[in-house]
C-alpha cells in the first residue's frame, strides 16, 4: 500500500491541463480562465460624482456659509462643458462627470438653493465624494488570473472591463463505467440479489460540480467480452473511471481483462479507509483510475483523487480539497496503518466555535451516513488516541459534492 499523498501526486504529474476554448461572457460562469483577462477601459473613464449635490472647488467652501452662483448641470451619462471659475457651482447627480476646474462634491443635504443660487453651510475638503478616473481598474491591468474558477462577480467584473469573449479551459470528459451482475440502474426492477447502481449517479455528480462532463457507459457484467467492450467506449475520453472490479475477488477483473486491452497499471491499493483498493493507471493515453465498488469508498476516493485530478486538467488554482480545524466532539482511539476519513457533523458548541462528532459505525456500504455528514475528519496514519475538545482537521462537504 502507498500513502494517500504518493497516490494524489502521481496521479498528478502525469495530468496537464486541457487546451483552451473560446466562449462567450454570458456562457462564461464556472469555467476556468485559460488567460489572464485585461481591462478593454479605465474605470470610471474620468472623475465622477459619488453623490448628488453641488461640484465646486474646495477653496471656495473652505469657510461657510457661502453663497456659489448656479452655473449649470452634471447629470449621469451627461456633462457640464465649461470650466468651472471662482464663486461657481454646478448641480451635479450621482455618476456625473467632475466638471473641469471643480476637486470635490457638496452633498444636497449640505446646501440650500434657488434657481441662480447656492448656499452651502458645510466646508468640503479637496477629493471628497468624488470617484477619481481608475478607482475600480485602468486599461490594461490584469483584472482575472488564469486559473481562476469564474464566479457570478467575476462575469460582472469581466463585463465591466468590457470583455465579450472569455479563454477558458475544455470541460474534462470523464467516462464511467460500472461493473458488476448485481447491480441494476435505478428504476429498473431489482432480482432478489441484486442492488441498485448508485455510484455512477454520484460520481456523475461530484465530475459536474468540479467542472467536468461525465458520460454513463453503463454496467459492465462480471464476464471479460462485457467489460472489454464496454470499456472501449471511453475511446476520446479525458479519462475512464470504473467502480468496482478492484479488488482482489474471482470477479474482480478490472487489472487482469483491462490489462488486456493496454492498461499500464502505475499503483493499486492505497494506505487509506475507505478506499483501499483504488487502480491507477492509463489505457493507451487515457487516464484511468478504477474506483472501491462500495458506494463510501468511491465517493471518498472521488473527493481525495478524482477532484484533484479534474482540477489539474482543468488548470484551476484554487486547492480542490480545503481544510479546516475544528474541536473533536468525542474521544477517538489511535489510528493503525491507513489514513483515515471519518464521517461526521459539524455541531455548534455555543461559544462561536465547532465540534466534530464522528458516526458510531464507519462502513464503506452506508451511503445514508455520508449523506448526512457535514464533513470528514482526517487522521493521519498511526495518529494517536485523541480526547474530546483535541483539534483535528476536516475536509468540510457542504461546496465539495
Amino acid at each position: 500500500m502507498i500513502p494517500v499523498a504518493e497516490a494524489q501526486e502521481r496521479i498528478l504529474s502525469v495530468l496537464r491541463p486541457l487546451p483552451a476554448e473560446t466562449v462567450s461572457l454570458a456562457a462564461a460562469h464556472g469555467r476556468v480562465l485559460a488567460e489572464d483577462v485585461y481591462a478593454r477601459r479605465t474605470q470610471p473613464p474620468v472623475d465622477l460624482s459619488a453623490m448628488d449635490g453641488w461640484a465646486v472647488r474646495s477653496v471656495d467652501v473652505a469657510k461657510v456659509p457661502v453663497s456659489l452662483a448656479i452655473v449649470g448641470e452634471a447629470p449621469a451619462g451627461g456633462a457640464h462643458a465649461g470650466t468651472v471659475g471662482p464663486g461657481e457651482a454646478v448641480r451635479i447627480f450621482t455618476g456625473g462627470p467632475l466638471p473641469q476646474g471643480t476637486d470635490c462634491v457638496v452633498i444636497q443635504e449640505n446646501t440650500t438653493y434657488d434657481d441662480t443660487t447656492v448656499t452651502v453651510s458645510e466646508q468640503a475638503e479637496s477629493g471628497l465624494f468624488v470617484r477619481p478616473a481608475g478607482l475600480d481598474f485602468r486599461n490594461q491591468e490584469i483584472g482575472l488570473n488564469a486559473g481562476r474558477h469564474l464566479t457570478s462577480r467575476d462575469i460582472g467584473l469581466a463585463a465591466a472591463m468590457n470583455i465579450p469573449w472569455l479563454s477558458v479551459r475544455r470541460r474534462p470528459r470523464v467516462a464511467l463505467l460500472a461493473t458488476g451482475d448485481e447491480l441494476v440502474r435505478s428504476g429498473e426492477p431489482i432480482g432478489p440479489n441484486q442492488i441498485v447502481a448508485s455510484n455512477s449517479l454520484s460520481l456523475a455528480a461530484l465530475i459536474e460540480t468540479a467542472g467536468g462532463e461525465a458520460f454513463d457507459l453503463g454496467i459492465a457484467r462480471d464476464d471479460r467480452d462485457s467489460l472489454s467492450v464496454m470499456a472501449a467506449g471511453a475511446m476520446g475520453a479525458d479519462m475512464l473511471v470504473t467502480i468496482g472490479g478492484a479488488s482482489v475477488g474471482d470477479h474482480d477483473l478490472i487489472r487482469d481483462v483491462l490489462g488486456d486491452d493496454g492498461l499500464d497499471v502505475d499503483f493499486w491499493r492505497i494506505a487509506m479507509r475507505p478506499g483501499k483498493p483504488l487502480i491507477f493507471g492509463a489505457i493507451g493515453a487515457t487516464p484511468m483510475l478504477g474506483m472501491p465498488g462500495n458506494p463510501v469508498s468511491s465517493m471518498v476516493c472521488g473527493l481525495i483523487f478524482l477532484r484533484p485530478a479534474l482540477f489539474r486538467l482543468l488548470g484551476r488554482s484554487d486547492p480542490p480539497l480545503p481544510t479546516r480545524s475544528v474541536r473533536l466532539g468525542i474521544d477517538l482511539d489511535v489510528n493503525d496503518q491507513r489514513q483515515d476519513y471519518l464521517r461526521a457533523r459539524l455541531v455548534a458548541d455555543g461559544h462561536d466555535g465547532w465540534h466534530a462528532m464522528p458516526f458510531g459505525k464507519q462502513d464503506s456500504s452506508m451511503i445514508s451516513r455520508l449523506a448526512a455528514a457535514d464533513c470528514l475528519i482526517v487522521r493521519a496514519p498511526h495518529a494517536p488516541a485523541c480526547s474530546a475538545g483535541d483539534t483535528v482537521t476536516v475536509l468540510p462537504l457542504a461546496d465539495l459534492c
